[in-house]
């Protein structure tokens, strides 16, 4: 007992110190944790131009925004608003802070503002923004201003403040985009081009020259005989930056490890619907079989028109007698198992308008003031008033009201039949109950309709199918062998020279593959995409994961295994080895390598050449020294046409002190070295030229060539200090 008591009072001091620094590890662990969370410093900077910063907070709220209205877009057209699409989005709207922020400012320094009475004129006048046009204009063509304007006032005594914001951020960039064009338009109508300009340009195609010559290809000397080093080049780029800017990248090599489902997998899924087959078509509730037995997709309890189902079995679906069941058949990546719940004879799109009193949500009335209302509207119609007037003035729906300047609204019957952003209430009236002309008072969740079907368009039969899909994954097995064989690969490649001796060991099995010019902000990486879509357009295999995992490693680490794909094409492991990494700036030798390798060996090459013809005396000398004949060539003209084309030689040529002489030096061109004796120049007989006619279509030229003058925008950016931070936040 007294051995115990000495060791506590020997090391009790000792034990306190270990437990307090292991509390303090605890605590810094999830310090730190948070703050990588949180990014460096806890910093909501996302990024800045010019020293004006650009919020994290502000950026993900007006994001958010823009991919709530993606989302419902390609939700309206049936379509999916993929990761691709989101990071475009993301991307765009970056590009667009950036931007504003640069042209504001330029915007003060030249003094370009927009009043309100020129604001006014520019949204409502006779030359709107296209938007505005398009939303606002009758089947003529013609553009209702006022229309327009009364929208927009509506929305802007809107009670729901979302709508208001909305039409502010709508305003702003319809401000900002005005004095964008006016800047532009300044820039554009100050070309000029004076007198003596047109003239020079006059004489020189009136030119006429012959000339003799004798030319030596770079071609003949191999390009294995001169050597060019990292110096040489790093010394021409060093005297040409400006043409060698590079942005922050990195490169990798990597290899594949295909976890796709296998033949055995494909064949366990489409037995297993077979088993299901029997009891899909005794099932009487579709949404319950589907969900209880796991189908990949939900049961839409509505009817597809014929011509918009698209898929290849659909005849044999067509031919079914109700209740019945198709399949199991391949579509894609999943086995599915048809049923053919109905079939009805609808429009495929409905045109309408309606007259709204709101009994909920912002500025909604009490249920009998709201059908009072209604009623006298309709009574108002009936005795012979203009629906669309009373419409525009009573209305509580401003946004149908903006539709175009009848208030007619254009949806199809798929749309309308999307309970998650359809009123079913309504949609069942225009769809099913309701025809041509007719118009109804209708009561929703949102209040008293009254509804006009302006047009019902192209009737076919519909069918509600309820389709029961099992996708064809890899099962527990498949992707344990792969990812073992993944991680051992990992754990033997500890660079990349170990990588590619592994992969050189694999007998085949693997493969290297090579990825460049990867940026800290990308969401996918261009050659997994082609690799994996098999090059097909727009397509992309999101990777973020991947791309973070890249930059945080250094020059030659091995990166572990990445899960990429999804679960229906079959996921892939990717393990990559970081080869290069590229800070912006300068491009060093070995990225500018095969953009200045020929110049510089062609010049050398020029400098054996002139060597090999020594002094300048005559082109006979010449010829015998390069083994060549000499070529006589008449009509030269300075614009490059007939045979002889290459610039340096041109000039050279129509300079007229050069005129009945040999040149002294030989001239490098851009593919040989020519020896050049100016034989004669004249001027050929040219019609009397309209100088001012000349100078006007040169002026409108230049104006239609946005090239001539490049992007302002894009000149203030190269200009510009951008500091871009995403990468801590995505």
């Amino acid at each position: 007992m007294s051995v115990i008591q000495s060791i506590r009072e020997k090391y009790a001091k000792w034990a306190v110190i270990a437990i307090a620094l292991a509390l303090l590890g605890f605590i810094l662990t999830d310090y730190f944790q948070a703050k990588n969370r949180m990014g460096p410093g806890n910093s909501t900077t996302l990024g800045s131009v010019n020293g004006k910063k650009i919020d994290y907070i502000n950026f993900e709220t007006k994001l958010k925004a823009r991919d709530d209205q993606q989302q419902a877009a390609a939700q309206q057209q049936g379509q999916e608003y993929t990761e691709a699409q989101k990071h475009q989005t993301a991307e765009q709207m970056w590009n667009q802070e950036v931007e504003e922020i640069i042209m504001t400012s330029e915007f003060k320094k030249v003094g370009i503002d927009v009043g309100k009475k020129e604001f006014n004129d520019y949204l409502f006048g006779q030359n709107p923004p296209s938007d505005l046009r398009q939303r606002f204009s009758d089947q003529q063509g013609n553009y209702d201003g006022a229309a327009a304007q009364n929208a927009i006032n509506q929305l802007r005594r809107s009670p729901n403040q979302a709508e208001r914001d909305q039409l502010e951020a709508y305003l702003a960039a319809m401000m900002y985009n005005r004095k964008l064009e006016k800047y532009n338009s300044i820039l554009t109508n100050s070309v000029y081009y004076p007198k003596w300009y047109v003239e020079k340009q006059n004489t020189e195609a009136a030119g006429l020259a012959k000339a003799s010559f004798v030319s030596y290809p770079y071609s003949k000397i191999s390009d294995s005989t001169i050597k060019i080093t990292d110096n040489e080049i790093e010394e021409y780029v060093g005297k040409h930056k400006e043409q060698f800017k590079q942005i922050e990248s990195r490169s990798i090599s990597y290899t594949i490890f295909n976890a796709s489902p296998t033949s055995k997998d494909s064949a366990d899924v489409r037995d297993n619907l077979q088993q299901l087959k029997a009891a899909f078509a005794a099932d009487t509730v579709p949404a319950r079989f589907l969900a209880g037995n796991g189908s990949s997709l939900s049961f839409f309890d509505g009817y597809s028109g014929k011509s918009q189902i698209q898929i290849p079995v659909k005849d044999s679906i067509f031919a079914l007698s109700k209740g019945a069941v198709y399949g199991p058949y391949l579509d894609q990546h999943a086995y599915v198992l048809a049923k053919l719940i109905d079939i009805k004879t609808l429009p495929d799109s409905v045109y309408c308008r309606h007259i709204l009193f709101r009994t909920a949500g912002d500025g909604a009335l009490p249920d009998s003031v709201a059908e009072k209302r209604l009623d006298s509207a309709i009574a108002a119609i009936n005795a012979g008033a203009s629906f669309v007037k009373i419409m525009k003035e009573v209305s509580m729906d401003a946004a149908a009201n903006s539709q175009d300047s009848l208030g007619i609204m254009r949806f199809s019957s798929q749309q309308i039949q999307q309970a998650e952003s359809f009123d079913q209430d309504f949609g069942k009236y225009i769809l099913f109950e309701g025809v041509k002309r007719q118009k109804k008072k209708v009561k929703t969740k949102f209040g008293y309709h009254y509804i006009e079907i302006v047009d019902q368009k192209n009737f076919e039969p519909h069918y509600k199918v309820a389709y029961f899909a099992k996708n064809i994954i890899a099962s527990d097995e498949t992707e344990r062998v792969v990812l073992e064989d993944a991680s051992k690969f990992v754990s033997e490649s500890q660079d990349l020279k170990s990588f590619t001796a592994n992969i050189a060991k694999s007998n085949g099995r693997q493969q290297k593959f090579d990825a460049t010019n990867i940026g800290p902000n990308d969401i996918s990486i261009q050659d997994i995409d082609q690799r994996l879509t098999g090059g097909s357009f727009g397509q992309t295999v999101p990777c973020r994961s991947l791309v973070r995992e890249i930059y945080k490693a250094d020059k030659g680490d091995v990166i572990k295994q990445e899960r990429i794909g999804d679960v229906e094409s079959g996921y892939k492991y990717v393990v990559a080895v970081v080869t290069d990494i590229l800070k912006e700036g300068t491009q060093p030798a070995h990225v500018a390598r095969p953009t200045v390798e020929k110049l510089l060996r062609d010049k050398k090459k020029a400098e054996q050449i002139k060597q090999m013809i020594g002094k300048v005396s005559t082109l006979e000398a010449a010829a015998t020294a390069l083994k060549d004949s000499i070529v006589t060539v008449d009509s030269i003209r300075i614009n490059g046409t007939g045979r002889m084309t290459d610039p340096k030689v041109l000039g050279a040529i129509f300079n007229m002190s050069n005129k009945g002489k040999i040149i002294s030096e030989p001239i490098a061109g851009r593919e040989a070295v020519y020896v050049v004796k100016v034989e004669d120049i004249t001027t050929t007989s040219v019609a009397v030229a309209d100088i001012e006619m000349q100078k006007a279509q040169m002026r409108q030229r230049a104006k239609q060539m946005q090239s001539f003058y490049s992007s302002p925008i894009k000149l203030k950016k190269d200009q510009a200090t951008i500091k871009d931070n995403r990468r801590n936040f995505y």
